[in-house]
């Protein structure tokens, strides 16, 4: 395969804005906002491949807290590289999330391939139920609780998963990408750098028209306990075959998580 395609979109730093654009789950199955997996301080660091060759790292963490329009937030980072030999490409994308109501507020991306390159910038106003871009493109929400790309990913953590549980999900702040069909496919005991974990399985059908070309599948590892840490993610990408990311390490916010081994 030509390498002006393995960096234009399969790779690495492209995984986790893909995983993430299949936001939308049911609000009364989520925790409550003083339980959450996750708070200001944690940060994953993760190391993948998409194809012969063609590697990658990146890190995703929670700052805060801060301020958007008068509502206190938490910011989530994903930054993500990858390479083929001297090419490069990147995907930073960032998301204010109002963590009482589990609702997006804004959300950020810059995306630097080879021969492409993609920008957001989106104001989420869920009391005005719409959405407004800096391109000027706009639209109204479907949900009263948005999300963005980035957030579901935290959004899932939350959700008990139990053994065969399937959601039809619609809350993306773009009605084009919903619904995404979640469901859990069972458990097992996953090995990482991080370590190795007891998790549960989840794999979602997400509508993604640029990325994949239609509808995709990704199959996330979350730990099976209160941590819910994220520790491999992966799908098939269209020209590229499998794509993964898996976890090298993690600063969490909880002093235990009963689902490592080891």
């Amino acid at each position: 395969m030509p390498s002006s395609v393995s960096l234009q979109r399969p790779t690495i730093a492209t995984m986790i804005a893909i995983v993430t654009l299949c936001a939308g789950a049911v609000a009364a199955d989520a925790q409550s906002s003083g339980d959450l997996p996750f708070a200001p301080g944690e940060k994953f660091e993760y190391a993948g491949r998409v194809h012969v060759g063609v590697s990658g790292r990146g890190t995703l963490r929670v700052d805060g807290p801060s301020e958007v329009r008068g509502t206190t937030v938490w910011t989530l980072h994903s930054d993500m590289e990858g390479k083929l030999g001297f090419l490069r490409a990147s995907d930073r994308s960032v998301s204010w999330l109002d963590p009482v109501h589990m609702s997006a507020l804004r959300f950020t991306a810059r995306e630097r391939h080879l021969l492409t390159k993609h920008d957001d910038d989106v104001s989420i106003f869920a009391s005005e139920k719409r959405w407004a871009a800096e391109d000027g493109t706009q639209g109204p929400l479907v949900s009263e609780q948005p999300l963005d790309e980035l957030s579901f990913l935290y959004f899932l953590r939350t959700l008990p998963l139990a053994d065969e549980a399937e959601l039809t999900v619609s809350r993306h702040f773009d009605a084009a990408r919903n619904p995404t069909i979640v469901r859990v496919v069972g458990r097992e005991e996953i090995e990482v750098d991080a370590g190795r974990f007891r998790a549960v399985i989840v794999e979602m059908r997400v509508r993604d028209a640029r990325r994949y070309k239609g509808e995709g599948v990704i199959r996330i590892h979350l730990s099976d306990d209160a941590c819910r840490l994220i520790l491999r993610l992966e799908s098939n990408m269209p020209d590229a075959g499998k794509a993964t990311l898996a976890l090298t390490s993690y600063e969490g916010t909880r002093p235990v998580c009963a689902a490592k081994l080891n």
